[in-house]
């Protein structure tokens, strides 16, 4: 079969989050040809723009990757689901909707590893161009014209404000913007949602630029290897359609520019014959070039969730039920609010594991509902209330491998959570924690019973154990691609996301982040695909932002 070929200035693997925004920034230059392969769907389906809608695309493999992770011991030998997207915007199509930045450190220590251009004050600027941000904010911090609107919670609940309120009530400040000046205290949630209806990276910069004649979009075009000549990306292979659809292939005369995301980036790599040579030859692939850190550096949050019962007050778990859901859908339709216009996590929190933390390591969540088993897919049928806590810069470090030379065999993702036993330690700080937050005060007339894991657990032992049992991930995988210098053995690309050894081929996505954020990573990698575009097209990077820190030192 004859192999279809045409030719673009640059390809993108990947209309996810960071892939929306290159597409968006490289095609503003008009003489320049882009083309971006994505192997899902387009972003039609209703369920993608309605926020709620976020537990019917939890499972649907049409616009879901519903990939499974390894066992291991911290998580009591359970294979935990690994949700991503899969359709224009990727996973901030499916995601919960939060947006969060992280905290000023953590960029800075990006930089100390000999990244240079990754600093606090160089990412600023790059956070402020993107935003439109609604509500009240310091414009020092804050951006309020561009694409990307993020609006605060708009419904009040009397748990939520009691939850926040017994929060306060044990020294966690109340912080009206935990992405400004300091993210420590407790809020309710930044989110993208605006009139009722998901903000995703496609519909905030993908489908704006789609209009462009220089821009084409391709989707159900699955990726099964790079085109390398000798040490240089020419093009990429894909099948249109899926398995058993027809080969084809696209070249480029500048670059291609990998947005797979945590998991597919690595995979690709590996796939077209980049990565730790043992690994494959041992499936048969020819070594391109040999590069020790594909698939590994992997990192996410692990969370278990605490559960209570709830007395005198209603939660979401009644609301979406019978006659309730009815009148919610029709809320929704007439004034595009109430339950189902609702991020899945309400209220955020950011404390510190001990008092001699320089900076907040725990993250903690509430919101007025509950999930059967824990896991974000299925409310509970009684009224309930869930808090989370996760150390924020675990230590665990995990890995993404292909199994075979198939491109349509999902690899194997290990992220080895709390193996480390520091992550264990901060862990167990933030569920004694969260338990503390459910018996507040203010939370007193409405707390029934702790469901899970219940009043009996109350060593470390015994909380750890409750940890393998239920803890999940929260959905923030990111680093198997590590951005740093040439001589560190495990970094894949260097700071101008370029692939070590290879040119013509950057990776801009999640998986260049060589440590954790404090934070859920949509937000910054929103920000890595308008910075990385900018050093794809040679562009001057945006002016520094210096403020000062907490402390009173400039950064």
């Amino acid at each position: 079969m004859r192999v279809m070929v045409d030719t673009f200035d640059y390809v993108i693997i990947g209309a996810g989050s960071a892939g929306s925004v290159i597409a968006a920034r490289l095609s503003e230059q008009p003489d320049i040809r882009v083309c971006v392969l994505e192997a899902g769907p387009s972003d039609l389906h209703p369920y993608i723009h309605l926020p709620a809608g976020f537990i019917k695309t939890f499972y649907n493999p049409r616009l879901n990757w519903c990939y499974s992770m390894e066992p291991s011991e911290w998580t009591g030998g359970r294979r935990i689901f690994a949700p991503r997207g899969k359709t224009l915007g990727g996973s901030s199509s499916i995601n919960g909707h939060i947006y969060n930045r992280g905290q000023r450190g953590d960029y800075n220590t990006w930089a100390q590893f000999g990244n240079r251009g990754w600093g606090y004050a160089d990412v600023l600027p790059y956070f402020r161009a993107m935003e439109n941000r609604m509500g009240e904010a310091d414009s020092t911090y804050r951006g309020r014209s561009g694409p990307l609107t993020i609006t605060d919670i708009d419904w009040n609940n009397p748990l939520c404000e009691a939850f926040i309120e017994g929060a306060v009530s044990i020294g966690i400040p109340r912080n009206p913007d935990y992405n400004g000046r300091v993210q420590e205290g407790v809020s309710y949630a930044q989110r993208t949602i605006f009139r009722g209806r998901r903000v995703s990276a496609a519909t905030a910069f993908l489908r704006p630029a789609m209009r462009r004649p220089n821009l084409e979009v391709r989707t159900r075009a699955h990726v099964s290897a790079l085109v390398l000549e000798g040490k240089r990306a020419v093009g990429v292979r894909y099948f249109k359609g899926g398995r058993g659809g027809p080969s084809q292939e696209v070249r480029v005369r500048r670059e291609v520019i990998l947005a797979g995301g945590a998991y597919n980036s690595p995979q690709i790599l590996q796939l077209s014959g980049i990565g730790a040579p043992e690994h494959l030859r041992e499936l048969g692939i020819p070594v391109k070039h040999a590069l020790r850190g594909v698939g590994e550096n992997l990192r996410d949050h692990y969370a278990p969730r605490f559960s209570a019962r709830v007395k005198n007050a209603t939660t979401i778990n009644e609301r979406v039920r019978g006659l309730n859901l009815a009148k919610e859908v029709l809320n929704w339709a007439i004034s595009r609010r109430g339950v189902l216009s609702l991020s899945p996590t309400l209220v955020y929190c950011f404390w510190r594991s001990e008092p001699s933390v320089a900076n907040s390591d725990l993250q903690l969540t509430f919101t007025p509902a509950t999930y059967k088993e824990g896991v974000q897919g299925q409310l509970d049928d009684h009224p309930g209330m869930t808090t989370a806590a996760w150390q924020q810069r675990p230590d665990s470090k995990g890995y993404v491998r292909i199994k075979s030379n198939d491109p349509f065999e999902a690899p194997i993702i290990q992220p080895n959570y709390l193996k480390e036993e520091s992550d264990r330690r901060v862990l167990l700080s933030g569920m004694k924690l969260a338990r503390r937050l459910l018996r507040t005060k203010p939370l007193e007339p409405y707390f029934a019973f702790e469901e899970f894991p219940g009043p009996g657990v109350q060593t470390d032992d015994e909380l750890l154990d409750a940890a393998k049992q239920r803890g999940t991930t929260t959905f923030h995988p990111g680093g198997s691609c590590k951005m740093g210098p040439s001589h560190d053995p495990y970094a894949v690309v260097d700071d101008h996301l370029r692939v070590h050894g290879i040119e013509g081929l950057r990776v801009i996505d999640a998986s260049i982040m060589p440590t954790m954020l404090s934070a859920n990573l949509n937000a910054a990698t929103l920000m890595i695909g308008a910075k990385g575009a900018d050093m794809v097209m040679g562009r001057p990077a945006l002016e520094p932002i210096h403020t000062p820190d907490p402390a009173g030192v400039e950064a």
